[in-house]
Parts: structure tokens; sequence; C-alpha cells
């Protein structure tokens, strides 16, 4: 049997920690091998002026601490649960980065949590969530 892989694109929010508890009661419904992946995507810092008073690994370590904040809740929820999992955290643009782990590490579904969605428009537009519905090469659950 294959293994079914999920990517679980998490930032620490409300959002993240519902996306977190209904894939461990999707899970209920999957016979195993499942493999679950958490992404933390930290946006990077752009300022050339900041890059000349802070070294490289100031600001890696800067991001490790903030993904790894951001993960906390999921990673927790997951324990908890006694589901198995892989955390990654990365820097870029958080639509792109997501995108490209579901396709480096060929997962089978992305898990988004979405903010307020107060209409659909509101959902639509500069969203995260919509940009990697568009870019995805697999299906993408939304979590509200």
């Amino acid at each position: 049997m294959d293994t079914l892989k999920f990517l679980l694109a998490v930032d620490g929010t409300d959002a993240s920690r519902r996306t977190v508890d209904h894939v461990v009661r999707l899970l209920g419904w999957y016979k195993p091998p499942v493999e679950i992946h958490l992404l933390n995507v930290q946006l990077p810092i752009l300022s050339g002026n900041v890059k000349s008073f802070i070294r490289r690994e100031q600001l890696d370590d800067y991001y490790r601490d903030e993904g790894h904040a951001a993960l906390k809740a999921a990673r927790e929820g997951l324990d908890k649960a006694g589901v198995k999992y892989e955390f990654h955290i990365s820097v870029g643009a958080p639509a792109e980065v997501i995108v490209e782990y579901a396709k480096r590490y060929g997962c089978d579904q992305i898990c988004i949590g979405t903010g307020r969605l107060g209409s659909v428009a509101g959902m639509l537009l500069g969203s995260v969530a919509t940009k990697v519905i568009h870019l995805a090469p697999c299906p993408v659950l939304l979590v509200r």
C-alpha cells in the first residue's frame, strides 16, 4: 500500500490549530501508512540595512526560533494525538515555498487554515491559501 502524504502548512495561528485538529480527525478514516509533514514558512527580512548590521547566523537563529514558536501548538496537537510527523522551517514567499515542498516530497494533499472568511471575495483576495490553490500539484484542503 502506498503511503498517503499530507502537508500541513502552519503559522501558529488559530487557523493552524484548527487545521491540525481537523487532520487528526481525518486520520481516523485512513489506514496506515500515512505521513504527516508540518511546514512553517518565515517571511525573509529583505531590508539591506538590516542585513548590513546582522550576521547571517543571527538571521538563521531568528528564523529557526520564530519557526519553532509557530510550530509549537501544531506539534503539541499531533504529539497529544500520537501522530508521527516530520517538521520543517523554511524562509521565502509562503505560497511558493509550500507548493515547492509539496512537489519535492510528493505530498498527496496540502492542508492549510484560512483566516476569517467573511465572503468568498475576502477569502480570494491576496491570500496565501488562494495562491497555493492555484499553484499546487495536488488537492488543497482549506480548513476554516
